[in-house]
């Protein structure tokens, strides 16, 4: 995974992954890589919510003080 990924572009790399593991024609071992590498993206995705919700209720808060 680059270093200074967006969001997007994890979610674009993921959804190419699960095209390619739907498709049930890659050998065991470029699976399990995929999988690994999707692992690590979806842990990226949630984490990049997770911040970006914690500034919008931040965001939110300080403006109705």
């Amino acid at each position: 995974m680059a270093a200074k990924m967006t969001y997007e572009q994890a979610m674009a790399r993921l959804e190419e992954i699960v095209t390619k593991l739907d498709d049930g024609s890659l050998p065991l071992d470029e699976s399990i890589k995929l999988f690994e590498e999707s692992t690590k993206l979806a842990s990226f995705c949630n984490t990049s919510l997770e911040k970006a919700k914690l500034k919008i209720t931040e965001l939110s808060e300080k403006q109705e003080s």
